[in-house]
């Protein structure tokens, strides 16, 4: 198998010939990519934590945060960051406590409460985004739609392939 793959720094044309490569080619190099990517976007997700004076765990709550459609319990929380319960919970105060995060009483069940973001720190942290929002933005501007829909499905399919291999990991399989 050839290894001469496009480096990151070589432009979209140049990726122009993966058509040349076989199929065994074309997956060794979305393996190696893809383990490129996390490991950039771990750094990335490292920077954006210390420019917003966060710890990364904490930015990546906040993201997860932000996708969700309203206030969430500490026990999702637990789900979405794989922490266990106690851990969730030193999350959240740690949060609230920074301003970043509110707690709010849960209409349904009053023994519980619900975090959500708070307004200021969406705005804060929202404005700290565009930059690199842009830059990532700009990249999917090059793709057609129908490439755009293939990245698409590949990442909901694979996001959803580590979720179930992190809930292996985490119960001894």
């Amino acid at each position: 198998m050839s290894t001469d793959f496009p480096r990151s720094s070589e432009t979209r044309e140049e990726w122009s010939r993966a058509e040349e490569w076989s199929r065994a080619e074309l997956l060794a190099r979305i393996v190696t990519e893809s383990q490129r990517h996390y490991a950039d976007y771990s750094l990335f997700n490292q920077a954006m934590a210390d420019h917003v004076g966060l710890h990364p765990t904490d930015m990546q709550c906040v993201a997860l945060l932000d996708m969700e459609p309203g206030p969430v319990s500490t026990g999702d929380i637990a789900r979405l960051t794989g922490l266990t319960s106690g851990s969730a919970t030193r999350l959240v105060d740690r949060l609230v406590k920074a301003g970043i995060v509110e707690r709010h009483a849960d209409p349904h069940d009053r023994r519980r409460s619900l975090v959500s973001l708070a307004p200021e720190a969406r705005q804060r942290i929202g404005a700290a985004w565009d930059t690199p929002g842009r830059a990532f933005g700009a990249v999917l501007e090059s793709y057609s739609d129908s490439e755009l829909a293939v990245i698409a499905d590949y990442l909901h399919r694979a996001a959803e392939v580590g979720r179930a291999q992190a809930q292996r990991l985490n119960s001894g399989g």
